[in-house]
């Protein structure tokens, strides 16, 4: 245990003389040669005079006049000299000066020994710093030591910093308020926080407390940093007899970042009616206390007072407004972080990136993002790890891992590549575009893995349903004693909802209850969702009901679930008690709320909606509403007015649009409209298979086979190497996923399925199920279209999961593409045949079968 016996006088002691180790200072008034000579004073004074206004260069020429005319400096024009080298931070010319005075054979002593320690301190060159210190010998003063204590201090070592006070203390050198803050700062991590306790307790003891302000920011800072305790941080604070605007503008900053914005805020307030005007810093920290809760109009409010006050040009401020702006606008645009961006005269990386990643975190503007990256490193801004990290995630959200490693490769150019932040974003651009081999090689090749390395690749292998993988990280996780926080167990959740495996995800359900996360709000959210997706709708209704704090992504969420599982009356309801609540909703709750209303073909109720989104909600329409629009009105039928609801829109219709009428003139069969809808998408995307399928199908359905074959070859799906994408089903039996294929025959249980896939289809027949042979698109007989429709993939699930759960379990299927019609008919049949629940989740929406009767009502 460390123990620091010092006196505790009411004013802060001076060592005395008998403890002073220090000789007595040689004489430094100049040689009589050089008093003698009449250009000594007037050199000198012109040196000074350069100095108080920054010439170094201009001085250090004067300095060599000097000695050129013999009137050489002395040791206070070289010590006055170093200090204007570092009060400038130009430590180039500060070694200049340090080996001019080496050749000048001065007798050197302990001012100018000290202020070599500060200069090589600063400049970050330890290993000089020491040795100086270590060659004064007996020389060594308070100062010196107070100066080496800083020195390891601020270059990150701390137990050196630590030890080096110790020896001081032995020594008999009581320490100063320099020497008290340097070795606090020194304290101010986890590791060493119980010594800067001590030492605080010294600091009340000894009086420098109370007499310097700069001891109370240092044991304030300790408190914020080393544990996060922002309540000793504030005793502190309460204590101190004398404050100043460092002292505010450091409790703004630290209760900002360490998640107490309001704090912050009121920190704020307080201290402009204390009578301090906030400076650039302060104005940056609170600027960000409001990005944190959303306070737009308060930010402005601060952005038109930091225009009268003259700092909106501040680099330090304008990043914070950039910031604010793209985090706190409603419509997710960037235009005034832009506009404040494109204000800032001068712009340095810190600027740069955080526009970049105001273009990233926008959602919709990943190119500019790029295009913004570009710029920068074209006008000789050196990126840094951020600046890497945010254009690599723009790189993964446009799935361009080419981009990606071009812009990896540079990282690699300046070292960067290595950084924690920068590796992660690799692997996780990686994972977007669905290259989870080299996502996982990067994942292997990261020098310390930490959480978010182990969240990025967990949450990867999720989204690319690659569930076996996602559960063997997570033991892998548990192996290295990281703790996992609740975006794994979201992952992990995430990653059973893709492939719909319930029981997977009830086991992660029962683990998170165990690691006491079941109150956690982003945890019961992706509950909701989990169970929602894994056709549970029950199940994740009990969540949200259960959940105390509910944001508007726990609304959105069981709004979608109801929607995808056809309650609309359900999902509309839930809409309207979000809203008596006072959540406000967002693009992506319009998104669920137009969906029910799709799904159930309610036109008026789905205008009324729409319309309210700006009139009443303040939600400008994105390309997404008006392609549910165009749903819910097509697919009624009426295909006309969809047509007119689209030449409506204020913005050209993209491909998803498009596509979406398309998909209605299918189930419609208007093949005129569904051609021109068809030629639109290729217009927009030529290599988009979707668009040649679903019109080929449209032909097929209506027995053109002339036509399909002209689509087929004539629209060079094979000249462009188009694959249509496989349809395959899936269904999830005791933790276990087995998928199926058309006409599947690779499963080991493929005899049982088959015969019971027989006697299903013999008994459904006499019940009065006739097979609808138009689903199947190809120019083959009757009877052999038969023998294709029960090998559909989802019919042979169906039948895996009767020989393979017990009765009274639902049977629960997953299809990758819509279900067909004619399988839609059978599984209904089957149902009642069976007397059993189906419940298929296909590409667009959940069919709750039961007694052969369809939650979807047969409109789908």
């Amino acid at each position: 245990m460390i123990s620091l016996s010092l006196p505790s006088p009411a004013q802060p002691l001076l060592p005395p003389s008998s403890k002073t180790l220090n000789p007595s200072r040689p004489n430094i008034i100049p040689s009589s040669d050089s008093r003698k000579n009449p250009n000594f004073e007037p050199l000198k004074n012109s040196l000074i005079r350069q100095l108080d206004v920054g010439q170094l260069r201009h001085a250090i020429s004067t300095l060599d006049l000097m000695t050129q005319q013999n009137a050489p400096p002395d040791l206070t024009t070289y010590s006055i000299l170093l200090k204007s080298c570092i009060r400038f931070r130009n430590f180039r010319l500060g070694k200049l000066v340090h080996r001019k005075l080496i050749q000048s054979r001065l007798e050197l002593d302990s001012v100018v020994l000290n202020t070599l320690i500060s200069l090589y301190s600063k400049c970050g060159d330890v290993d000089t710093a020491r040795s100086i210190f270590e060659g004064m010998g007996n020389r060594r003063d308070l100062v010196s030591w107070s100066a080496m204590v800083s020195c390891f201090a601020n270059n990150s070592m701390e137990l050196q910093a630590i030890c080096t006070f110790l020896d001081m203390l032995e020594l008999g050198f009581y320490p100063n308020e320099y020497c008290f803050t340097a070795v606090i700062r020194a304290s101010s991590n986890a590791k060493y926080s119980w010594i800067g306790e001590i030492i605080y307790g010294s600091v009340l003891k000894t009086g420098y407390f109370e007499a310097d302000v700069c001891v109370g920011c240092e044991l304030i800072d300790m408190f914020a940093k080393s544990s996060g305790d922002l309540g000793s941080a504030y005793k502190v604070f309460e204590k101190m007899p004398e404050r100043n605007l460092v002292t505010w503008t450091l409790m703004i900053t630290r209760f900002a970042q360490l998640g107490c914005a309001r704090d912050a805020i009121n920190f704020f307030l307080d201290m402009e009616l204390s009578g301090y005007a906030p400076d650039r810093f302060t104005y940056s920290s609170v600027l960000s206390a409001c990005t944190e809760l959303g306070l737009l109009a308060l930010g402005k409010q601060l952005h038109s007072r930091v225009i009268r006050f003259g700092l909106a040009l501040d680099v330090c401020v304008g990043c914070s407004l950039v910031n604010m702006y793209a985090k706190c606008t409603a419509d997710g645009l960037v235009n005034d972080s832009r506009k404040t961006f494109d204000q800032m005269p001068a712009h340095n990386v810190m600027s740069w990136t955080a526009i970049i990643t105001a273009y990233v975190q926008s959602g919709e503007c990943d190119k500019e993002a790029i295009e913004l990256f570009c710029r920068m490193i074209s006008g000789q801004i050196q990126p840094n790890q951020f600046s890497f990290s945010s254009v690599l995630k723009a790189c993964g959200n446009l799935s361009d891992p080419y981009i990606g490693e071009q812009v990896y490769g540079y990282a690699v150019k300046l070292g960067l590549a290595s950084v924690n932040c920068v590796g992660n974003s690799l692997l996780s651009m990686y994972a977007k575009s669905g290259r989870m081999e080299d996502a996982r090689k990067a994942f292997d090749i990261l020098f310390e893995k930490n959480l978010v390395s182990y969240n990025a690749i967990v949450d990867g292998y999720a989204k690319n349903m690659k569930s076996e993988e996602t559960f063997l990280l997570f033991n892998e996780i548990a192996d290295t004693g990281i703790d996992i926080n609740a975006f794994t167990f979201a992952s992990l959740l995430s990653g059973a909802a893709s492939i719909g495996a319930m029981g997977k995800g009830e086991q992660i359900h029962g683990l998170l209850l165990k690691e006491g996360f079941e109150s956690n709000q982003c945890i019961c959210n992706a509950l909701i969702s989990m169970y929602s997706r894994c056709g549970n709708i029950e199940s994740a209704f009990q969540v949200f009901y259960q959940m105390e704090d509910r944001n508007v992504i726990s609304w959105t969420s069981i709004i979608t679930g109801f929607a995808k599982h056809g309650f609309a009356a359900r999902a509309l309801e839930m809409f309207r008690k979000m809203l008596e609540t006072g959540t406000k909703p967002n693009e992506i709750t319009f998104v669920a709320v137009l969906s029910a209303c799709s799904h159930v073909g309610m036109i008026s109720e789905g205008q009324k909606h729409f319309n309210s989104m700006y009139e009443v909600h303040g939600i400008v329409p994105r390309m997404e509403h008006y392609a549910c629009m165009v749903d819910l009105i097509g697919r009624s039928g009426h295909l006309v007015e969809a047509m007119e609801f689209i030449n409506s829109m204020p913005f050209m219709a993209d491909a998803l649009v498009w596509r979406t009428l398309l998909g209605a003139c299918r189930v419609h069969g208007n093949a005129e409209l569904g051609k021109h809808a068809a030629e639109m998408i290729l217009e927009q995307e030529p290599d988009d298979p979707a668009a040649y399928i679903l019109l080929s199908n449209l032909h097929a359905s209506a027995g053109q086979w002339r036509d399909v074959a002209k689509i087929r070859k004539r629209k060079s799906m094979k000249e462009r190497n188009l694959i249509k994408e496989a349809g395959y089903s899936w269904i999830e039996v005791e933790n276990t996923v087995h998928r199926f294929h058309v006409g599947d025959t690779s499963h080991p249980q493929a005899w049982e399925i088959y015969r019971e896939l027989d006697q299903l289809a013999a008994k459904i027949k006499d019940m009065g199920y006739i097979p609808d042979t138009d689903f199947v698109l190809h120019d083959v007989e009757e009877e052999q279209k038969e023998q294709f429709l029960f090998q559909h993939s989802d019919k042979i699930a169906v039948a895996y999961g009767i020989i393979s759960t017990t009765p009274s379990k639902p049977i629960r299927i997953f299809k990758n593409l819509r279900v067909c019609g004619d399988c839609h008919t059978a599984l209904k049949y089957i149902s009642m045949a069976t007397q059993r629940e189906i419940v298929v989740r296909d590409s667009n929406r959940f069919h709750h079968m039961k007694n052969g009767v369809c939650s979807c009502n047969n409109y789908w």
